[in-house]
């Protein structure tokens, strides 16, 4: 059936009124579109930026919140522009939250991760190269992630350790201060002259350049054991060199024991044989 010119007008007329609002929405959604696009790229751009700003701000967590307030943005825009061809988003809305309380209790345990990795990204606990004790593993921090951290053993072993199991447990960072105190024991012999003892470990502290003389190194009899009486010696170092120290002047006092004649006793054992 063909419609006339004269039935064209009168349909036009009775429907103008749906065009020009139409023709409106559509404007409408296209500027908020286009500005849409716009925040979101300005507000993901300001965010991943401030870390070049602050050292506060790490790169990670930084380029995540980008990325979040990014589809963030563009989510509202689009719920707005569906609001204005009249499609109800109440229900939208209401089927996206029930979509995401299911995802995320199916994945309640990688989400929990995540958020442990915001809180050690955020927070700061311990920064890649720090020797640490966290989640029933130690070692070297190689790299954060929002899911997991990895750690490097001194054997050179990969550890990779869920961000949960770090966050909800003890973390010790060894290398979070500059300076250590290295906690050291030695054991004399009773008859040993105990001043002559003592001077022997000053003074293989001494020699080492890696101790520090302030705070002064803390060298007193600790306890009388079974077999020995005990020195306790206390040295603060830089942290990179506690080790170094501790194995060095271990041996150097040894060294300086046997130099001296100063025994260091060892657990013995009397046998006595009776005759049945």
């Amino acid at each position: 059936m063909e419609l006339d010119l004269e039935q064209i007008e009168t349909l036009v007329e009775e429907n103008i009124g749906w065009i020009i609002g139409l023709g409106l929405n559509v404007l409408y959604a296209f500027v908020i579109l286009i500005v849409a696009l716009w925040l979101s790229s300005w507000a993901k751009r300001r965010i991943v930026s401030l870390p070049e700003k602050s050292r506060r701000f790490d790169p990670t967590l930084m380029g995540f919140l980008g990325s979040i307030a990014k589809y963030g943005i563009l989510a509202m825009a689009t719920i707005f522009i569906l609001g204005r061809f009249g499609i109800q988003t109440t229900s939208l809305v209401a089927l996206i939250g029930a979509a995401g309380l299911a995802i995320g209790l199916a994945l309640q345990g990688t989400l929990s991760n995540l958020a442990a990795g915001v809180m050690l990204i955020g927070f700061r606990p311990f920064k890649a190269g720090d020797y640490i004790e966290a989640g029933g593993e130690s070692g070297t921090v190689s790299a954060i992630t929002l899911f997991f951290t990895e750690l490097t053993t001194p054997d050179n072993v990969q550890i990779i350790v869920p961000n949960g199991d770090i966050w909800s447990s003890a973390i010790t960072n060894f290398s979070y201060h500059d300076k250590r105190r290295c906690d050291m024991t030695f054991g004399v012999s009773y008859n040993t002259n105990l001043a002559h003892a003592e001077k022997v470990i000053r003074g293989c502290i001494a020699q080492d350049t890696r101790a520090h003389s302030d705070p002064e190194p803390f060298v007193k009899i600790g306890n009388l054991g079974d077999s020995s009486v005990d020195f306790v010696v206390r040295i603060w170092c830089a942290s990179s060199d506690y080790w170094g120290l501790k194995f060095d002047l271990t041996r150097a006092v040894k060294e300086a024991f046997d130099r001296e004649g100063i025994d260091i006793p060892f657990p013995t054992q009397t046998v006595i044989r009776t005759d049945a």
